[in-house]
C-alpha cells in the first residue's frame, strides 16, 4: 500500500479558490480505482495549512491518481500551492 501525508499550505488569497474546488477533488479522488483512504482537513494549529492523508492500494493506483490529478481543474489551479508531503510503502492493514 502506498500512504502520502503531510500539509498543503492555503494563504488568505487561495482560500477561496481551494474551498470551491476541494470538494470535487476529494470526490472524484475516493472514487478512483485503489483508493482506500483519502483526507484533506484545515489543521487547527495553522489556519493556513490543510492537513492531507492519502492511501492506494498499491504504486499503479497511486500514480494514476497523480496524473490524473495533474490534470485536473485542482491539479491546475493549486499547482503554486507548498506541499510538503512523505510518500511511503506501508503494509496493508487489511491483510
Amino acid at each position: 500500500m502506498i500512504a502520502l501525508a503531510g500539509t498543503l499550505s492555503v494563504g488568505p488569497q487561495d482560500r477561496a479558490l481551494v474551498e470551491s474546488l476541494l470538494p470535487d477533488h476529494i470526490r472524484l479522488t475516493r472514487q478512483e480505482p485503489g483508493c482506500r483512504l483519502f483526507q484533506v482537513v484545515a489543521d487547527r494549529c495553522n489556519p493556513d495549512q490543510l492537513l492531507v492523508a492519502e492511501r492506494f492500494t498499491d504504486r499503479a493506483s497511486f500514480d494514476a491518481h497523480q496524473a490524473r490529478t495533474a490534470h485536473s481543474a485542482w491539479g491546475k489551479a493549486t499547482a503554486h500551492l507548498t506541499r510538503c508531503y512523505q510518500i511511503s510503502e506501508i503494509a496493508d492493514p487489511a491483510s
